[in-house]
């Protein structure tokens, strides 16, 4: 081949991978600029890293980075995603157990800057941290002589063990010796404060009498636990905090799930009004359950051991932020929480809506049909109760894709189906729903 045929061969095209639009060009695009400084430069750069890399394996054109960066960007800073329950569980402890009320949400924005959580600002001294939530638990519970808030149901027991038992001993049947979850149990909980468990009765019964014997001068408190994340049925006895109340020495009681007054669709779910009344000394609950708040633990109950309680030096460690006070405050206060409102929802309108989304989904192609269905509480609370609902059923392999759709959703799968319950998910999420599933649908790999 001589230098002339050498020449004129034509050139290889060239790599379109060499055109891919350098770092800070692209950061200076007037629409990523501008997330950059509402999300960080450094969570904009991730994302125009991921599609430069794309860029370069050849999976997307070059041209249009931009517009691919802005379409992934994230919502928040943060990396949790919102997710629409839509597993028939209620309160699920994996997304989060309740979801706030508006109300809460806009109280939480609200306390998100400088407020006066510990500042009396007409005299412009410090005053009580979260007086204000504090007085709120009060209203709705006239029983109670005093409340302190801390971060988790846990710590409330923790804390009460701690301030009112340590070096003593916490008289428990052995019934109530539960497991709270992941593993973690309440007798290595209750000890890890350095106080002694006296364990009376069996695992199925106990009568006063038990109490009665173990009961004295060495004695903390009575605790009673309300096993709200089981069921023992058959011959079984508990003794009722009412005669616990008899013994003469405090009876601290945990009801675990938040209620704080008698709800007629949960019949055997203790409350915190009914408790106090009954006679326990102090009432523990948690607040991101069946009381439909942010996650943290109320104590409630008589105002001196609650005063030993918050002046304690590990009431430091345990209390809550700004945040929780006012998200906690606004829920008590506030309208009906979507704990409350799922808890509650009419079966009918339910069955309504499930077929609605189904003629909907099945106008565009899917195999979707309206199916009745039971949900459950979750989150510990009412052990054996269902709740009738309504789902939509699709075929299983909705269940993963929608996991990744957008917005995410969480179903469950029963009977070789993908069933998404509506119990939990908001009437005004329903079009949302809709769109997610349409758009799973054409996810890669559906074959739609």
């Amino acid at each position: 081949m001589d230098r002339d045929q050498t020449s004129t061969a034509p050139s290889p095209p060239a790599d379109a991978r060499r055109h891919v639009p350098r770092t800070d060009a692209l950061l200076a695009e007037p629409r990523l600029a501008a997330a950059a400084q509402r999300l960080g430069r450094s969570v904009v750069k991730e994302v125009v890293a991921g599609v430069q890399e794309r860029a370069r394996a050849g999976e997307v054109p070059v041209d249009g980075l931009a517009e691919l960066a802005v379409a992934a960007l994230p919502a928040t800073a943060a990396g949790l995603r919102p997710v629409l329950n839509a597993t028939g569980v209620l309160l699920h402890t994996n997304l989060g157990r309740a979801p706030l009320s508006r109300a809460a949400r806009d109280a939480v924005l609200a306390a998100s800057g400088t407020t006066d959580v510990e500042l009396d600002l007409a005299t412009g001294e410090r005053s009580r941290r979260g007086r204000s939530a504090l007085e709120a638990l009060l209203r709705q519970v006239p029983a109670a002589e005093a409340a302190h808030v801390v971060n988790n149901g846990a710590a409330a027991l923790v804390l009460a063990a701690t301030a009112l038992a340590q070096g003593r001993e916490i008289v428990v049947s052995r019934g109530e010796l539960v497991e709270i979850g992941d593993g973690f149990r309440l007798p290595d909980l209750l000890v890890s404060t350095g106080a002694r468990l006296r364990e009376v009765g069996t695992t199925n019964r106990s009568a006063p009498r038990d109490y009665a014997a173990a009961v004295g001068p060495d004695t903390g408190f009575i605790l009673k636990v309300h096993p709200s994340n089981f069921r023992i049925t058959g011959f079984t006895r508990d003794v009722p905090v009412a005669e616990l109340a008899r013994l003469g020495v405090p009876v601290v009681a945990d009801i675990g799930s938040g209620l704080l007054a008698a709800d007629p669709v949960l019949p055997d779910e203790p409350d915190a009004a009914s408790w106090l009344r009954a006679g326990a000394s102090l009432v523990t609950a948690s607040g991101d359950k069946l009381l439909g708040g942010p996650q943290c633990g109320l104590v409630l109950g008589r105002a001196d051991l609650v005063r030993r309680m918050a002046r304690h030096p590990l009431a430091r460690a345990l209390r809550v932020d700004k945040l929780t006070l006012a998200a906690l405050e606004a829920t008590v206060r506030g309208p009906e929480t979507p704990t409350w409102t799922a808890l509650h929802a009419d079966p009918a309108r339910l069955r309504d809506r499930a077929g609605r989304l189904a003629a909907e989904l099945r106008a565009h192609g899917f195999d979707s049909r309206a199916c009745d269905t039971l949900a459950v509480v979750g989150g510990g609370g009412a052990p054996g109760v269902t709740l009738p609902s309504a789902a939509v059923s699709l075929p299983v392999a909705y269940a993963a894709l929608l996991r990744q759709a957008d917005p995410a959703v969480m179903a469950r799968v029963e009977d070789g189906r993908c069933l998404l319950d509506l119990r939990a998910v908001p009437e005004e999420a329903d079009e949302e729903l809709a769109v997610a599933v349409r758009r799973a649908g054409v996810l890669p790999g559906t074959g739609d």
